[in-house]
């Protein structure tokens, strides 16, 4: 009888023990299951968060073009609605040409109405000279 029970007694520690195994890896699985779709999620949410910078970068460059865009065209309306006389057009595309000029380019191609800088450079002085 005593043998009985030890024999039930050792089964049920087996037993028992093999059901806390059993609950011990469960737990495991799960919690790096939950971890890899912590990640996964946290994955998601950085590329949708890069995304929509992209986004609103791009959005933010397209608005600055047109503001751009649109004074040019503003002041191209102005310049044709002051009627400017010859003196103030030579002014401008002096003023063209000095930005060009200024800039990264090794070759400067110069428009066929300055062929003369003399000519211009008196047209300057003397439209200072008037002003």
């Amino acid at each position: 009888m005593k043998a009985e029970r030890e024999k039930r007694e050792s089964i049920l520690i087996a037993e028992g023990q093999k059901n806390a195994a059993i609950l011990v890896s469960q737990g495991k699985k799960e919690s790096l299951i939950l971890e890899a779709e912590a990640e996964k999620q946290a994955a998601i949410l950085r590329a949708e968060a890069k995304k929509e910078a992209s986004i609103r970068e791009a959005e933010g460059e397209a608005e600055a073009i047109l503001s751009i865009q649109k004074a040019t065209a503003d002041g191209i309306v102005m310049i044709r609605e002051a009627m400017p006389n010859k003196e103030v057009l030579t002014l401008k595309s002096f003023e063209a040409f000095e930005k060009a000029a200024n800039g990264q380019a090794t070759k400067i191609i110069i428009p066929s109405e300055l062929q003369g800088l003399a000519g211009l450079a008196t047209a300057l002085s003397e439209t200072m000279k008037e002003k």
